[in-house]
Protein backbone atom coordinates (compact mmCIF):
# COMPACT_ATOMS: atom_id res chain seq x y z
CA UNK A 1 0.00 0.00 0.00
CA UNK A 2 2.80 2.42 0.87
CA UNK A 3 4.44 1.87 -2.55
CA UNK A 4 1.13 2.58 -4.29
CA UNK A 5 0.71 5.83 -2.34
CA UNK A 6 4.28 6.85 -3.20
CA UNK A 7 3.61 6.14 -6.88
CA UNK A 8 0.32 8.07 -6.86
CA UNK A 9 1.89 11.05 -5.09
CA UNK A 10 4.88 11.06 -7.43
CA UNK A 11 2.75 10.74 -10.57
CA UNK A 12 0.32 13.47 -9.51
CA UNK A 13 3.17 15.83 -8.60
CA UNK A 14 4.92 15.26 -11.93
CA UNK A 15 1.61 15.73 -13.76
CA UNK A 16 1.03 18.97 -11.84
CA UNK A 17 4.49 20.23 -12.85
CA UNK A 18 3.80 19.51 -16.53
CA UNK A 19 0.29 20.94 -16.31
CA UNK A 20 1.58 24.23 -14.88
CA UNK A 21 4.36 24.46 -17.47
CA UNK A 22 2.00 23.84 -20.37
CA UNK A 23 -0.68 26.09 -18.89
CA UNK A 24 1.52 29.13 -18.40
CA UNK A 25 3.68 28.73 -21.52
CA UNK A 26 1.30 27.48 -24.25
CA UNK A 27 -2.25 26.49 -23.36
CA UNK A 28 -3.68 29.54 -21.58
CA UNK A 29 -0.99 31.95 -20.36
CA UNK A 30 -2.03 35.21 -18.73
CA UNK A 31 -0.04 37.08 -21.39
CA UNK A 32 0.65 35.98 -24.96
CA UNK A 33 3.99 34.20 -25.13
CA UNK A 34 3.89 33.06 -21.50
CA UNK A 35 4.03 34.66 -18.09
CA UNK A 36 6.08 34.65 -14.94
CA UNK A 37 3.48 32.35 -13.37
CA UNK A 38 5.44 29.52 -15.00
CA UNK A 39 7.69 29.76 -11.94
CA UNK A 40 4.99 28.04 -9.91
CA UNK A 41 5.94 24.86 -11.79
CA UNK A 42 9.61 25.36 -10.96
CA UNK A 43 8.75 25.61 -7.25
CA UNK A 44 7.31 22.09 -7.44
CA UNK A 45 10.71 20.77 -8.54
CA UNK A 46 12.12 21.53 -5.08
CA UNK A 47 10.31 18.69 -3.27
CA UNK A 48 10.30 16.30 -6.24
CA UNK A 49 13.37 14.27 -5.22
CA UNK A 50 12.12 13.92 -1.64
CA UNK A 51 8.79 12.64 -2.92
CA UNK A 52 10.43 10.23 -5.36
CA UNK A 53 12.77 8.91 -2.64
CA UNK A 54 9.94 8.49 -0.13
CA UNK A 55 11.16 10.97 2.47
CA UNK A 56 8.41 11.17 5.05
CA UNK A 57 9.21 14.75 6.08
CA UNK A 58 8.82 15.94 2.47
CA UNK A 59 5.42 14.24 2.30
CA UNK A 60 4.39 15.93 5.54
CA UNK A 61 5.19 19.51 4.55
CA UNK A 62 4.08 19.03 0.94
CA UNK A 63 0.65 17.89 2.12
CA UNK A 64 0.18 21.44 3.40
CA UNK A 65 2.06 23.26 0.63
CA UNK A 66 -0.01 21.62 -2.11
CA UNK A 67 -3.05 23.42 -0.73
CA UNK A 68 -1.72 26.61 -2.38
CA UNK A 69 -2.10 24.91 -5.75
CA UNK A 70 -5.53 23.64 -4.79
CA UNK A 71 -6.56 27.19 -3.88
CA UNK A 72 -5.18 28.63 -7.11
CA UNK A 73 -6.98 25.94 -9.10
CA UNK A 74 -10.30 26.70 -7.39
CA UNK A 75 -9.93 30.44 -7.97
CA UNK A 76 -8.91 30.06 -11.62
CA UNK A 77 -11.65 27.48 -12.29
CA UNK A 78 -14.21 29.81 -10.76
CA UNK A 79 -12.94 33.17 -12.05
CA UNK A 80 -11.43 32.40 -15.45
CA UNK A 81 -13.16 31.41 -18.65
CA UNK A 82 -12.54 28.75 -21.28
CA UNK A 83 -9.35 26.70 -21.28
CA UNK A 84 -7.95 28.38 -18.17
CA UNK A 85 -11.04 27.39 -16.20
CA UNK A 86 -10.74 23.78 -17.31
CA UNK A 87 -7.02 23.72 -16.47
CA UNK A 88 -7.91 25.07 -13.03
CA UNK A 89 -10.23 22.11 -12.49
CA UNK A 90 -7.48 19.71 -13.52
CA UNK A 91 -5.10 21.44 -11.09
CA UNK A 92 -7.68 20.99 -8.32
CA UNK A 93 -8.00 17.30 -9.14
CA UNK A 94 -4.25 16.68 -9.21
CA UNK A 95 -3.67 18.58 -5.98
CA UNK A 96 -6.44 16.62 -4.22
CA UNK A 97 -4.99 13.31 -5.42
CA UNK A 98 -1.53 14.37 -4.24
CA UNK A 99 -2.86 15.59 -0.90
CA UNK A 100 -4.57 12.32 -0.01
CA UNK A 101 -1.67 10.19 -1.27
CA UNK A 102 0.80 12.30 0.73
CA UNK A 103 -1.11 12.16 4.00
CA UNK A 104 -1.70 8.42 3.51
CA UNK A 105 2.00 7.87 2.88
CA UNK A 106 2.99 9.99 5.89
CA UNK A 107 0.60 8.08 8.13
CA UNK A 108 1.66 4.61 6.96
CA UNK A 109 5.37 5.44 7.09
CA UNK A 110 5.21 6.73 10.68
CA UNK A 111 7.59 4.96 13.07
CA UNK A 112 4.63 3.99 15.27
CA UNK A 113 3.18 2.00 12.32
CA UNK A 114 6.28 -0.22 12.21
CA UNK A 115 6.37 -1.18 15.89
Amino acid sequence: MIRALQFIASASLIALIFLNLAWELWLAPLKPGGSWLVLKAVVLLIPLMGILKGRRYTYQWMSMFILLYFTEGVMRAWGDKGMSSMLGLIEVGLSVVFFFAAIGFAKLSAPSQHA
